[in-house]
């Protein structure tokens, strides 16, 4: 800290305790990069637990001196003073647990219960006290869930939404949650479907206008970045919230739609030459090489090779087990392991390409940089895969991002995950500059903590448990909104939410219940089933005659094979032993109509061991 300040502000330290002097009332904290700092308390700063969305304050400023013991990591927000040495003086601080070694997320209720409470302000937001009605859907929704003046149903938002309420009935088996999800799917298909019969395709509206009682299709995307062109993304967005409902229902529409879209996908994105999916086609030929899409002609990006993955492709596989998708997958997942990585220029992977897989360095506003999820999104995703089809380069890649990271794209003194940042340090300077400013958006909190959280259950190793409870740290402490409800889309560096323009909504072009709600279902899988070695229930309420043979696949995620195993089941309330404990399938009855299963998961083996 320099010596020549001669101004105060306010700002966080997240560190491990050293040492607490209580007659000089000075903490002595070290940073996640080892720097050293000393904390006075002689304010009497207020202290609190962490909390989940809808649990009351916790106040423990009357503990504060009997929790503040070596090895405890906490936050402390407070203010620098430029009297003598640099003076950090504590207003605020925060404990992750009552314990010096508990975290709160850790509980196996944690994620459940934060999953619960952002369905229940999704559904109040979208549809009140009312019937669930799409009609009434908005895109936009202000910080406290009101709607805007904007009638646009974006079809990827409403996707979105719908995988948060199939992701929350099947931790929870609350039969609203899949209502809205089976509703909602079925408005996508009737208004924002499209099936091509004579090219045997299925492809989706960027959106519709809603004007009173009549609605005006929108073809072409109305992003800025994607403007008057088909983006792959929003087709792969389109299934995320159709294909976790079908993990429950088995509907075999769903299926069908996520088939046609794909042959979608290989008919019109599919660079057949060279390989990889271009990241958009122009709307009338179908072509990604018409001069239309402008600087996206003939591109290939992240969203258009990879995002397949985790928007749909692996619950698609997870709900079916064929084949053709496991060979999707290895093919999305090669193609990263092979084009991706460009370590002789820079800790980030490449995310844009042109057609030949040379590096487009100049697109639009990504220019030469890195999204720091984006990075931390392929190693979480790499380690899925591996558990699938396991394949060094797949390990190899991982472990890479996983150890490079931390240093380039974390904040190391306050906590949290950057955003956009420079992938080439500028001459002379020792850190990559951010893009546009250090704020934190909560997606890529989820990237980071998904990925060392299954770096950790699935590979081990002390550093990578310790990055994951560090990201959960700063997401559950400042991400969480317990005055209106949901989560905050951005905070600044110091984990003060930040709410001017559309980051201060909890509806938008990028925010629909999704990443919040993959964070909690797969945060509890992970947590539970891979590290902590607690049990999980999961819900299902398929139709028996819709799934081959009445085989029910209930695998919660790509897991190491071997590392877990059904319980138990019940159907409609009653004990049934027809499963197979280690495939994870369960045989339903032969009867014609929908049962509510309820399978309870056991993991074999667990990161404990690993410590």
């Amino acid at each position: 800290m320099a010596k020549d300040m001669s101004f105060t502000f306010s700002d966080t330290i997240a560190g491990y305790i050293d040492h607490f002097d209580s007659s000089r009332r000075v903490l002595q904290l070290h940073t996640a990069d080892d720097r050293k700092f000393e904390v006075s308390l002689a304010g009497g700063p207020s202290a609190e637990l962490v909390r989940n969305l809808e649990e009351p304050y916790i106040d423990a400023s009357s503990h504060i001196d009997e929790m503040l013991s070596p090895g405890r990591f906490l936050f402390a927000y407070g203010v620098h003073y430029p009297e003598n040495e640099a003076r950090f003086e504590a207003k605020r601080l925060v404990f992750l647990g009552r314990g010096a070694e508990d975290y709160r997320f850790e509980e196996g209720g944690w994620w459940v219960k934060q999953i619960e409470s952002l369905a229940d302000f999704y559904k109040r937001a979208q549809f009140g006290d009312g019937p669930v009605d799409f009609a009434e859907y908005r895109t936009q929704l202000r910080l406290g869930g009101d709607k805007t003046a904007s009638h646009v149903q974006e079809t990827d938002t409403i996707s979105r939404l719908v995988y948060g309420m199939a992701s929350a009935y099947l931790l929870t088996g609350k039969d609203e949650y899949l209502e809205v999800a089976e509703r909602g799917t079925e408005y996508l298909r009737k208004h924002m479907r499209v099936v091509d019969s004579e090219e045997d395709v299925t492809y989706w509206y960027h959106g519709i206008r809603v004007d009173g009682d009549s609605e005006r299709k929108l073809f072409t995307s109305e992003f800025s970045d994607d403007y008057d062109a088909i983006p792959m993304y929003e087709q792969i967005y389109a299934l995320a919230g159709p294909i976790q409902t079908y993990r429950i229902t088995g509907d075999v529409r769903i299926k069908n739609d996520a088939d046609a879209t794909v042959r979608l996908f290989d008919k019109f994105f599919y660079d057949a030459e060279l390989g990889g999916y271009y990241s958009h086609i122009d709307p009338i030929l179908f072509s990604a090489s018409h001069e239309s899409l402008g600087e996206n002609r003939e591109r290939k990006n992240w969203n258009s090779v990879g995002d397949h993955a985790p928007a749909y492709l692996i619950n698609l596989y997870l709900a079916t087990g064929d084949q053709k998708y496991a060979d999707f997958l290895e093919y999305t997942f090669d193609t990263i392991a092979e084009r991706f990585p460009d370590y002789k220029n820079s800790p980030f992977v490449q995310e844009r390409f042109f057609r030949d897989w040379s590096h487009d360095t100049a697109h639009s506003w990504q220019q030469n940089r890195a999204v720091v999820g984006h990075n931390l999104k392929i190693a979480w995703n790499l380690m899925r895969m591996n558990s699938l089809k396991a394949k060094p380069a797949y390990e190899e890649l991982a472990r890479q991002i996983g150890q490079l990271m931390p240093e380039v794209g974390s904040d190391q003194q306050r906590g949290g995950w950057y955003d956009v940042v420079e992938r080439l340090k500028a001459e002379g300077e020792e850190h990559f500059r951010f893009a546009w400013h250090d704020r934190k958006a909560w997606w890529q909190q989820e990237q980071a903590i998904l990925a060392y959280l299954i770096l950790f259950g699935t590979v081990g190793g002390e550093d990578f448990l310790r990055e994951a409870r560090q990201a959960e740290s700063f997401y559950n402490a400042f991400f969480l909104d317990h005055d209106e409800g949901a989560v905050y889309f951005n905070v600044l560096a110091s984990g003060t939410p930040y709410l001017l323009g559309t980051e201060r909504l909890k509806g938008s072009h990028s925010m629909s219940m999704y990443h919040s709600a993959e964070l909690c279902y797969l945060a509890a899988v992970y947590n539970n089933l891979l590290i902590n070695g607690q049990d999980m229930d999961f819900h299902f309420k398929p139709d028996p005659s819709d799934l081959p043979g009445r085989i029910l696949r209930v695998s919660p995620d790509l897991l190491p094979a071997g590392s877990v195993k059904i319980a138990s089941v019940e159907i409609d309330g009653q004990e049934h032993t027809e499963f197979d404990a280690d495939a994870l399938t369960v045989t339903l009855p032969d009867v014609s109509e929908r049962v509510k299963v309820k399978v309870r998961l056991h993991p074999v083996t667990s990161g404990k061991e690993n410590r």
